[in-house]
């Protein structure tokens, strides 16, 4: 049984290792001969070595399964990354062409038609207690007014953004007989005091009286 054992390990490193083994010097081959007298005399240690080997391949494949997962791994993190960095590259896109149109529309010119924001004036023709007018405000932008509850509603007609013009139309007012005509001032939709939008609007012309 001891030469069985010690035959087949024999035979085993005589084809694993055939080339390496024709390489080895003489010394080496001394050696190894030496080694195999020693596993002769002692098949425990051969069986125990056998044993050894036997782990380390199972170690090795165990271990190379692991680095095969681990690459698979890594691949789709990369394949993953590759993909969030296109995303974000298209969301700075997007964002530049944002930040591009809301300059745009920043530079564009304002609607002049649009009376809700900045400074207007109007011409407030009267106040009326038995008069109630306030069903048209909203469906024409040069008539309108402000009715309160016990209070005379004011009425006013056209709406400007020069003070000038508001001023000019004023006059023409007085001239058909609307001696009450006077210039109201608007910020934002909001009725505020004449002295507190007269600066920076009226210019180098003569100042008149808003009344």
């Amino acid at each position: 049984m001891k030469r069985g054992i010690f035959l087949f390990f024999c035979l085993t490193l005589m084809i694993a290792s055939t080339e390496s083994f024709a390489q080895l010097s003489k010394k080496e081959k001394k050696e190894w001969k030496k080694k195999a007298k020693e596993f002769k005399k002692n098949p425990a240690s051969l069986k125990q070595l056998t044993e050894d080997k036997q782990v380390a391949d199972n170690t090795v494949t165990t271990q190379t399964t692991t680095i095969s997962q681990l690459n698979s791994t890594i691949s789709q993190k990369d394949a993953k990354i590759a993909q969030l960095e296109d995303e974000l590259a298209q969301l700075r896109s997007q964002l530049a062409s944002a930040k591009a149109e809301l300059e745009q529309l920043k530079a564009a010119p304002v609607n002049s038609m649009d009376f809700s924001k900045g400074v207007v004036f109007k011409v407030q023709i009267g106040a009326f207690k038995n008069k109630n007018l306030a069903k048209y405000f909203d469906n024409n932008p040069n008539f309108g007014g402000e009715a309160r509850d016990k209070e005379p509603q004011k009425l006013t007609i056209g709406i400007f953004r020069d003070y000038w013009e508001a001023d000019t139309f004023k006059k023409y007012m007085r001239e058909m007989g609307v001696k009450d005509a006077w210039i109201v001032p608007y910020r934002d939709g909001q009725r505020v005091e004449i002295k507190d939008v007269l600066e920076g609007v009226v210019g180098d012309k003569p100042t008149e009286s808003a009344n």
